[in-house]
């Protein structure tokens, strides 16, 4: 077998071996045919194919997943995953920039740049206008010489507002708002610029001294038409976070600067969610959890009249769709606020071959709450004593589809601080009565947020 280690591949057998030999394990492994009834011609065939790619993948990270990323530019889901790969692989994804971005995902300085064939609103022509102004005149150094370079009948409002929202200027100006508020005068300033030199008119501030040309409009040449640009007053704030993210992913597909859910990573995993990735490895009617952004709320009348929903969530490793029927979407309808960053606990129901997550129940993750208790490496062994903390917590249990605020043991000792997240079925439903038994029964327990 060939095999890859570091850069380099280990293994000189011949490639028709290697062809056969990896084609054949694929087939078999995934029973699409019997060993002995396949042509090893067409072994040969997809295994030299196998091998080139894994040698590119190997050797040439960077300009591999670009390509990948670009060939499957149409297919966000199959984006999204090639995303996650590249930073399972170290390689980060930079969103557009005005000044270093081509047509399509390039290979820049050990980083991936997405083109700007991946921003929606920016059309063939505004693409072909923006690097021919770039190529003529070199890199663009403000909002103004940028509009006033590129082809006004091409690049229009709305296009150069896509390409602030998604942060193809920020190496420019990084405060956005700022940008957008300019944009509101610096586009009718050079649409104005432009019909002058459309005329044959010049403006006075066109001339640099008495050897100054009307068309020497380029800051780098000594222009001073620059200076009365037209301002809009100083923004101190930014747009919020959120907001920025909210329009990377409307134009983008894809949250590419951050991802909403990448803060909550390390102090969700002591909930132990699946990863939507993980869905289909899960046995069917299995209880899960997972943290996720919604993105869309598709309501559905059944036969009978009532409402359910159709969701679409994703986390950090994929796009998926959960299902919430009505007696369920009766109850958390008002907490299914598209952009939102949630907790949603359901089961795996399988059908037709797809597997898909039934909602059982959702929670903001600003919200969600978790009780904390407190032993010592005695107390962690003492089965009498383990036995009290289970009789009060399935005491505090409650209604069992309403339990859903979990408890941490945290395991304190001179040297160490361990958490232990015990299991769903130690779920409690209110996390205040719960501390107060528990305080009562003289354990030491508290609640806790999970993001604070």
């Amino acid at each position: 077998m060939v095999k890859i280690t570091g850069r380099k591949f280990v293994g000189r057998e011949n490639v028709y071996d290697i062809g056969v030999e990896l084609y054949h394990n694929f087939t078999i492994k995934h029973g699409l045919i019997a060993s002995n009834c396949f042509n090893k011609s067409h072994s040969t065939a997809y295994g030299y194919v196998t091998y080139q790619t894994a040698y590119l993948k190997a050797n040439y990270p960077l300009e591999y997943m670009a390509a990948l990323l670009t060939a499957n530019s149409g297919d966000t889901d199959k984006v999204q995953k090639y995303i996650n790969n590249c930073v399972n692989m170290g390689i980060t994804i930079d969103p557009p920039d005005i000044n270093r971005s081509g047509l399509d995902f390039t290979p820049a300085a050990n980083k991936i740049l997405f083109g700007f064939t991946a921003v929606r609103n920016v059309g063939q022509n505004a693409i072909a206008s923006i690097l021919s102004a770039r190529d003529e005149g070199g890199e663009f150094q403000t909002l103004a010489d940028f509009c006033d370079r590129v082809d006004l009948r091409a690049v229009n409002r709305r296009t150069v507002e896509s390409l602030i929202h998604c942060g193809a200027f920020d190496k420019i100006e990084a405060n956005r708002q700022q940008l957008i508020n300019d944009l509101l005068l610096v586009y009718d300033w050079a649409q104005s610029r432009d019909k002058d030199r459309a005329s044959g008119q010049g403006n006075l501030f066109d001339f640099s001294g008495l050897g100054g040309s009307v068309t020497d409009t380029n800051p780098k040449k000594g222009s001073n038409a620059f200076a009365v640009v037209p301002k809009a007053d100083p923004v101190e704030k930014d747009f919020p976070p959120q907001e920025k993210l909210r329009k990377e992913k409307e134009l983008l597909g894809f949250y590419v600067s951050d991802h909403p859910l990448k803060a909550l990573r390390q102090a969700a995993s002591v909930l132990s969610p699946i990863n939507l990735s993980q869905l289909n490895e899960q046995k069917e009617d299995t209880k899960v959890c997972a943290v996720i952004m919604l993105n869309n709320v598709k309501k559905v009348m059944t036969k009978k009249g009532d409402q359910m929903a159709i969701l679409q969530i994703e986390d950090l490793t994929t796009q998926s769709e959960a299902v919430v029927f009505p007696k369920t979407y009766e109850r958390i309808s008002e907490q299914l606020i598209v952009d939102v960053r949630l907790i949603i606990w359901g089961k795996v129901d399988r059908r037709d071959d797809q597997t898909q997550l039934i909602v059982e129940d959702v929670e903001k993750v600003e919200e969600v709450k978790m009780v904390m208790v407190e032993l010592n490496p005695q107390e962690a062994g003492d089965i009498e004593h383990l036995h009290h903390l289970k009789t009060i917590l399935q005491e505090q249990s409650g209604d069992k589809e309403q339990a859903r605020t979990p408890v941490i043991g945290i395991i304190q000792s001179e040297n160490s601080r361990q958490l232990v997240r015990l299991g769903w079925q130690f779920c409690v439903q209110y996390s205040g009565r719960t501390v107060q038994a528990l305080q009562n029964a003289r354990f030491t327990a508290h609640t806790k947020s999970l993001i604070e």
